[in-house]
């Protein structure tokens, strides 16, 4: 069976989730601001009984307490059954299941799944990345006062925080610098084109698999915010369409 086959079914089985919890959920704090639903924890138990089914040998991480190791260790799947809480229980339309899957370390399939708009972000190892099986790639912009960017802040953050310092740094020098609400949307955009660059240094393991992937198949670069090669199980992130932006970013944020 085909990994990335098997991690766009779940995505949808996830997303067919959320929209049926749409109008009926109730909403949990996990911590101050940080919300949790019942759609959360459905969408995670499906996605990982229909991925568990295929390979009951495999790992698994999600966000929703989801830990398991399977005798085969090569492989890892990483889960965020809804990335965008906030935007989900406010009915912002922009938020998504994502789903990668590790093979010794190394991110080889992804999917990053829009119910609302019914896009489904699609990445291989070495072969590509698709939205709705049309290739991906990264925008062309090479100036960073041209240039659309996002970061992601953490939950509870105040006017002091490193985190919105740096924000404010980025605020004057670029064209736009948005907050969202999802980072595994804010790759799928990179790597659609739609944005230039993306950064964070407040992310999980479940926030960026999928995405990272996306990116790196459609053309961009990712990198921790000083440069140092990327890890997908620390926080820190900086993400762009690969062009001399990307270095410009790093020497601001740091």
């Amino acid at each position: 069976m085909d990994f990335l086959q098997t991690a766009e079914e779940a995505a949808r089985i996830g997303g067919q989730v959320l929209r049926s919890w749409a109008s009926r959920f109730t909403v949990q704090e996990k911590s101050r601001a940080n919300l949790v639903t019942e759609a959360d924890h459905a969408s995670q138990a499906a996605i990982f009984e229909f991925i568990s089914r295929r390979y009951p040998q495999h790992s698994f991480l999600g966000e929703e307490g989801l830990t398991t190791s399977g005798p085969d260790p090569r492989y890892r799947w990483i889960i965020d059954p809804l990335d965008g809480t906030t935007n989900y229980v406010h009915s912002f339309p922009y938020y998504a299941v994502s789903i990668g899957l590790e093979q010794d370390g190394e991110l080889i399939a992804g999917a990053v799944y829009n119910p609302v708009s019914d896009e489904m972000f699609l990445a291989s190892a070495g072969r590509g990345a698709w939205l709705n099986r049309r290739p991906l790639r990264c925008s062309g912009v090479e100036r960073l006062d041209q240039a659309m960017v996002i970061a992601s802040l953490p939950v509870v953050s105040g006017p002091q925080d490193p985190a919105v310092q740096r924000f404010l740094k980025v605020l004057g020098c670029v064209q736009t610098v948005q907050r969202t609400g999802s980072a595994a949307m804010n790759l799928a955009y990179l790597a659609a084109g739609r944005i230039d660059a993306f950064w964070s240094t407040s992310l999980k393991p479940w926030d960026m698999a999928a995405g990272v992937l996306l990116v790196r198949e459609a053309g961009g670069k990712v990198t921790q915010i000083n440069q140092q090669t990327f890890d997908v199980n620390h926080p820190n992130l900086l993400s762009s369409n690969g062009s001399g932006i990307h270095e410009e970013l790093s020497q601001l944020l740091i």
